[in-house]
């Protein structure tokens, strides 16, 4: 039996079908085959067209596909296409990469601040110049409210500029 050419007998009633195409309309099994025939074929077509042509079709398949079948498509490729940066703070337990963060010095720390909000809520998180200070000795006087943030970070700070530390000078012989 050839893939378009409607079966010779067929129990049951008439099979209806949509315009000069054989589509069966109303017979399941006979409907998935004829899919599956014609999902083979336009692989093998697929296959053949250059890069150009492959890009065409998928443009015009995705503008008939519904917001639904859009993310249905944007998930597939997701999983498929591999991530080019991704940010492991996001991907790990706040207290892993805090735990990481917690081996830069103030400077470095300073300087994660800038890469993202993300980053920058991490880097000044009380945990983090809190462990700085006590390494110092650095005590605060008062206990901060759970609503008051980087405090241990302001103080860090403010120790640092009470120490005027300055700058080895250069000889002149060199």
């Amino acid at each position: 039996m050839m893939a378009f050419a409607p079966p010779k007998t067929m129990d049951g009633p008439k099979l209806q079908t949509k315009m000069s195409t054989w589509t069966p309309l109303n017979h399941q099994l006979m409907n998935d085959k004829v899919f599956e025939e014609r999902r083979a074929l336009l692989g093998k077509w697929f296959d053949k067209w250059t890069d150009g042509q492959r890009r065409r079709i998928l443009i015009d398949l995705l503008e008939r596909c519904s917001l639904a079948q859009q993310k249905f498509c944007s998930k597939q490729l997701q999983d498929r296409v591999p991530v080019v940066a991704l940010d492991f703070t996001t991907k790990l337990p706040r207290v892993l990469s805090l735990y990481i963060f917690s081996f830069l010095d103030p400077r470095s720390l300073c300087r994660c601040a800038q890469v993202s909000w993300h980053w920058k809520y991490l880097t000044e998180l009380d945990q983090l110049w809190m462990l700085k200070c006590l390494r110092f000795g650095w005590y605060i006087n008062f206990s901060p409210t759970p609503f008051e943030q980087g405090i241990w970070k302001k103080h860090y700070i403010e120790m640092v500029k009470e120490l005027h530390v300055t700058r080895p000078k250069v000889s002149l012989s060199l």
